[in-house]
């Protein structure tokens, strides 16, 4: 990662050596410039996560600057507000003990099109605690070995929503939680959602390769047993998420994260128990992974 990208309608200050930057310089909440958006996108593919602090944005302004990097996706499993179907209001409140989404993961990749990019905005934050990490997984895939890179490259893996079901059949979305399930025909069918993709893809931007794995979806090897997979797959959850490849950030009221899918995960930290922290998230699609 470059220490800095030469810009001109914003600035950009990295986080980490591995992965993140915040921008500073822009308000999202007015359309912005053809070249200042080229710049973020810049920023964006070199840095993976990209914070934007300050903002005070309302869900159509956040919606309208996701839809500049593509088409959204309407969540198959949480229930969105009736006059934003493409808002997630990600939501812990202060008696509730089970945050949304723990763990290493990249949104969705159970999906045919995963998402490429998650947009998240921090509405309300404890005082201390609920950070969230990030991963860069062309780093991850870089410091394997040859030997494990060239037969990683001729994989597929399965990726299917059963962490979803586990989650539902165990009451982790019972009543007395604040985010409520779809249930309706689209969750029905995510249920059963079941996909293959690459186990390192190649970013259709930068030609960079990455390691395309999560704990949260991938169950097996495509023609592979979940026995003879899981050994393997453990070390690579593992190894992905060394602290080499990572940055932890701390939110403020105000801030917007971007984050890229294709080559980064991420992990938010339950660590607020008695603390409210409510967060608005919205997807871009992504392409088929290769």
């Amino acid at each position: 990662m470059n220490a800095h990208i030469t810009a001109t309608h914003i600035e950009v200050h990295p986080i980490s050596g591995s992965i993140g930057a915040e921008i500073h310089g822009v308000d999202l909440a007015h359309d912005l410039a053809p070249a200042a958006f080229d710049e973020i996108r810049r920023a964006f593919r070199e840095h993976l996560v990209l914070f934007f602090p300050g903002q005070r944005l309302e869900p159509r302004q956040q919606t309208a600057f996701a839809r500049r990097f593509g088409p959204l996706i309407i969540d198959p499993f949480m229930k969105s507000p009736d006059d934003s179907p493409e808002l997630m209001v990600v939501v812990k409140e202060a008696h509730e003990k089970l945050a949304f989404g723990e763990g290493w993961h990249s949104d969705s990749t159970f999906l045919d099109r995963p998402p490429m990019a998650s947009f998240l905005y921090a509405r309300a934050v404890p005082p201390y605690g609920g950070d969230t990490m990030f991963a860069n997984q062309y780093l991850a895939y870089e410091a394997l070995s040859p030997g494990l890179r060239s037969v990683l490259d001729g994989l597929k893996a399965v990726h299917t929503s059963a962490s979803y079901n586990v989650g539902i059949a165990s009451g982790r979305f019972g009543p007395m939680r604040t985010m409520k399930l779809r249930n309706d025909a689209v969750m029905d069918a995510a249920m059963q959602a079941k996909v293959e993709h690459p186990v390192v893809r190649t970013h259709p931007e930068t030609g960079r390769k990455a390691l395309y794995v999560n704990r949260a979806y991938t169950v097996r090897f495509k023609d592979w047993s979940e026995e003879e997979s899981w050994p393997l797959l453990e070390y690579l959850f593992e190894h992905a998420v060394r602290p080499e490849f990572t940055c932890r950030y701390r939110w403020a009221t105000g801030t917007l994260a971007v984050w890229d899918n294709r080559c980064a995960m991420h992990n938010p930290v339950n660590d607020y128990h008695g603390q409210r922290r409510e967060m608005h998230r919205v997807v871009a699609e992504g392409d088929r992974p290769v």
